[in-house]
């Protein structure tokens, strides 16, 4: 059966030629010219028969006004070409699909438990629970306008691909691609506004409605016919909740002053209003579908309950029903559950209290059409429903709150001060006390009138605090019930966080906790003191009786990022790793269940890299069941604009959420050789010290700046957050996003691989050997995912372009900084390479492929950002172009950080 009428190469190729028309039209021919020159230099540099010589003359031949359209061409050449590899992974999927074997699909996951009794699956099923937390992080380069434009293209590639056509209908679609790609090219790249909080929310929020929401079901319903049909798992028993969606945007407030409790209620009010048009669409449809009258099936109790329950709180609606529909109770209930959705949040009386409601009239009519032989109606048009429904419930997305540990210490100290409390002089062990046992007195110790005369800072916490009781009042305690502290590193950073929710009444001890209070581990100290700080809060009765209200469960997020930027990636791995069982090893201490939060970002230095790899290589002794992880940038739009491949990634989720739960249940200690951990050790410690002292070179900061454009992504607009926590230039200050993006575009993926080398160097110079090595690759799982992340991102640096960018910064620092960077790149891919037993890095085969159909069109846009970087003095124009080479670039590398 043919499942496609096209390949890759022929997307690329008319893709192509329809760019080029559309520059020779709009622009010139002899615009297209220089833009064709530019590409064949490229193409020749990368196959052998030209150098970087050849494309720099052609760029020094242009003007202003050339230079422009060129960087516009090669990033508008990339936007398509995404598009064009998305529908060929698509291809891939569906075509695995259609053979039956799609890897690590849901099929695979099923295989792993078909051995176990329906008793242990149910088992595996029931701990199993993963939170995708999307966040605003500025790493999405992309204008709205234009992904918008980008999705039309790609439906139209899937209309041409998948449907049969006539010659005039494929003519049709060919017409409306090429218009598509005319206002594409006529379109700003480039926002001239900086976006605002509620703009990154509303951008999370398409995702979520628009994707996320029609694919859940059928991920559902995938996985229990995979059980069904390979083990003894009931085929009518539906698998528990094992997904929910949350958020950070329009709710994180680290570093972020513009996020205000106006825009987290906007946020809130949005999202509550988007589901409950979802859900008032999916009622209407079915009202379509459902049209059995009481001739044809007999009404069990169940309706006859809702309806009556229903009745009694909306009297004249019920009438209305009944008028209109006589004789067909299905739409008769779906009518009185729209009309009770349509009531949610307003004045008027009869709303629905909650999902719950909703999830028993969609199950009273389930089990209505099932008793009456009609399963396979509830199968196709009530269950995906009901998974909606128990996913997103009223809020789409929970929202995390968010921010750093000394604003909250600052509003306590401000508002005990003018109260004659010097909290401000308590040191940590008197500060515990004091919290604990304020939050245990009855009447409240803060006073919130008057918070504008205590300070800026205290009065912007404090107002989160109070609006936190407002929100929960009104959109329930699940639509905003996390609390995240960044730079978490005492036992009273998480007690603050507590005693400010109990004085707002969101926490009232023993019995209520409306919060769940998460430390953010993220520097070396935090991580090494993570037995002092949760074992401290864990004996603690007020945060013990805290969680115990919270189900007993305690969530703890990773940093990746700052860990990364603080230790380099080698150490900030290991030292993650180590730590995830470290705190695995304190909650099994005090019998506490452990939910480990992983603040991932896209790039590999940040936690990036394929998830579902990323799942099965954690400790078995963290594999509870229960993971939550972050989703940010660019990453967010790759796995999730399109239906298809949204659901891929769930599956991936699943499948290895699934496989890693019942391997740890079947070992529930990690069987790890001593001799690998010493490896580990020696070698992340000379990592780390080699890292470090690259930051503290003299004059690194200067190098940093002059060889990168760190300057311009400042000032890109690509998100509400400032780049830096201050006006300060240190590494230190600089957040780990714009870090790792500025190298990125510099082809010098620092952050990905450097000192790795210098670690495995020094456990071989300490005795070990490499066939240690080759056997930690094959046999650890955490050992083989590093080796392979680092692996990418050495393939995606490119040290002739590299050496270009050193090249802007003084002789000096070019001399005594970078030659140690270019000789650290050249050990590891040699390292890498041996170690994984082939002559070349690790690379899958699309990925390979991907990267030399990328690679040739980068070098120009590299080339010309070089040219625009060195001047000391740009126009308008000049500035635009340099622009629109960083956002050219980031699509070609299909990364920014």
């Amino acid at each position: 059966m043919r499942l496609h009428r096209r390949d890759i190469q022929r997307d690329i190729r008319e893709l192509g030629a329809m760019l080029g028309d559309t520059i020779r039209t709009q622009e010139s021919g002899a615009a297209f010219d220089t833009v064709e020159h530019l590409r064949r230099r490229s193409i020749e540099r990368r196959s052998g028969a030209g150098d970087v010589g050849s494309i720099r003359a052609e760029l020094d031949g242009l003007d202003t006004d050339r230079e422009l359209v060129a960087a516009r061409a090669f990033t508008a050449y990339f936007e398509l070409i995404n598009l064009a590899e998305e529908r060929e992974r698509i291809r891939a999927l569906r075509e695995q699909s259609q053979a039956g074997v799609p890897d690590d699909g849901l099929e695979e996951a099923a295989d792993a438990l078909a051995d176990n009794d329906t008793e242990a699956i149910e088992s595996v099923l029931d701990d199993v629970y993963i939170q995708p937390t999307f966040t605003a992080h500025p790493t999405e380069a992309r204008r709205k306008t234009v992904k918008a434009k980008l999705r039309s293209v790609a439906s139209s590639l899937e209309t041409l691909d998948e449907r049969l056509l006539t010659d005039k209908e494929s003519g049709q679609i060919e017409r409306e691609l090429r218009a598509e790609v005319t206002s594409l090219w006529q379109t700003p790249q480039i926002r001239q506004r900086q976006p605002e909080p509620t703009d990154e929310a509303l951008n999370v929020q398409w995702y979520l409605e628009n994707t996320l929401f029609d694919v859940v079901g059928e991920v559902y319903q995938e996985l229990e016919d995979a059980l069904a049909d390979r083990s003894e798992f009931d085929a009518d028993k539906r698998v528990p909740k094992l997904f929910e969606f949350r958020s950070w945007a329009g709710s994180d407030r680290d570093g972020n002053p513009y996020v205000t409790p106006e825009v987290t209620t906007k946020t809130l009010s949005r999202q509550r209003r988007v589901v409950l048009e979802r859900y008032r669409d999916e009622l209407k449809r079915l009202s379509g579908v459902l049209s059995q009258d009481s001739d044809h099936i007999e009404i069990g109790t169940e309706v006859d309950e809702r309806l009556a329950h229903h009745e009694e709180a909306l009297p004249s609606v019920s009438a209305e029903a009944e008028e209109r529909y006589p004789d067909e109770p299905y739409r008769q209930l779906l009518r009185l559950m729209r009309e009770r959705l349509d009531r949610v949040g307003t004045v008027r009386p009869g709303e629905y209290g909650g999902i719950d409601g909703v999830i028993a009239d969609l199950d009273a009519i389930e089990a209505d059409l099932r008793s009456n032989g009609a399963g396979n109606v509830a199968d196709v048009h009530v269950d995906s429903l009901r998974r909606q429904a128990e996913t997103f419930g009223f809020t789409l997305a929970s929202l995390d709150l968010r921010d750093h540990q000394e604003n909250h210490t600052l509003a306590i100290e401000a508002a005990l001060d003018r109260q004659g409390i010097d909290y401000a002089g308590m040191g940590e062990d008197e500060r515990v006390e004091f919290l604990t046992d304020a939050i245990a007195e009855e009447e409240p110790v803060l006073e919130f009138d008057d918070l504008g005369e205590l300070g800026e800072t205290a009065e912007r916490v404090l107002l989160r605090f109070e609006r936190l009781a407002d929100w929960q009042r009104e959109y329930g305690t699940d639509a905003i019930d996390t609390y995240c502290i960044s730079m978490c590193e005492e036992p009273s950073h998480v007690l603050e966080v507590l005693f400010l929710a109990d004085q707002v009444d969101v926490v009232d001890l023993p019995g209520h906790s409306g919060l769940d209070v998460v430390p953010l581990l993220e520097t070396e100290y935090a991580l090494s003191g993570a037995r002092r700080i949760i074992g401290t809060l864990f004996e603690n009765d007020a945060y013990a009786a805290a969680m115990e209200a919270r189900g007993g469960t305690q969530e703890v997020m990773l940093g990746y990022s700052d860990s990364c930027k603080e230790n380099g990636f080698f150490a900030a791995q290991w030292s993650l790793q180590r730590n995830e069982k470290r705190l695995a090893e304190i909650c099994s201490d005090y019998g506490v269940e452990l939910r480990l939060f992983h603040g991932r970002g896209g790039s590999i230095s940040r936690g990036g890299g394929p998830m579902n790899d990323a799942l099965l290589a954690l400790p078995n002794e963290t594999v509870t069941g229960e993971v939550k992880f972050t989703e940010q940038g660019e990453a967010i739009a790759e796995k999730y604009a399109s239906p298809k491949i949204a659901e891929r990634e769930l599956e991936q989720m699943l499948n290895a959420q699934l496989r890693a739960r019942q391997g740890a249940i079947e070992r529930p200690t990690e069987p790890v050789e001593e001799e690998w951990i010493e490896a580990m050790e020696t070698g992340a410690t000379a990592a780390r010290e080699a890292y470090q002292e690259l930051l503290e070179t003299e004059g690194f900061v200067a190098f940093f700046e002059q060889a990168t454009p760190i300057t311009v992504i400042e000032n890109l607009n690509l998100g509400s957050r400032p780049a830096s926590r201050s006006s300060e230039r240190t590494v230190e200050d600089l957040r780990a996003i714009p870090w790792v993006f500025a190298w990125t575009q510099a082809r010098c993926i620092v952050p990905g691989w450097y000192s790795l080398a210098t670690g495995l160097d020094a456990y071989l110079d300490d005795g070990g050997d490499m066939e240690t090595l080759e056997e930690m690759y094959n046999s650890w799982p955490f050992f083989r995912t590093m080796l392979d992340n680092a692996a990418m991102a050495l393939a995606k640096t490119d040290m002739t372009i590299a050496t270009e960018y050193a090249a802007l910064a003084d002789d000096d620092l070019e001399e005594r900084i970078f030659t140690d960077i270019e000789a650290e790149y050249e050990r590891a891919v040699e390292l890498v390479a041996e170690i994984t037993g082939g002559d070349s890095l690790p690379l899958s085969g699309w990925f390979n492929e991907s990267l030399r159909r990328r690679n040739p069109y980068v070098d120009p846009l590299n080339l010309l950002q070089l040219r625009l970087l060195s001047r000391s003095e740009r126009s308008e124009a000049e500035r635009r172009a340099l622009r629109m080479t960083v956002k050219g670039i980031a699509a070609g590398m299909k990364n920014t950080g």
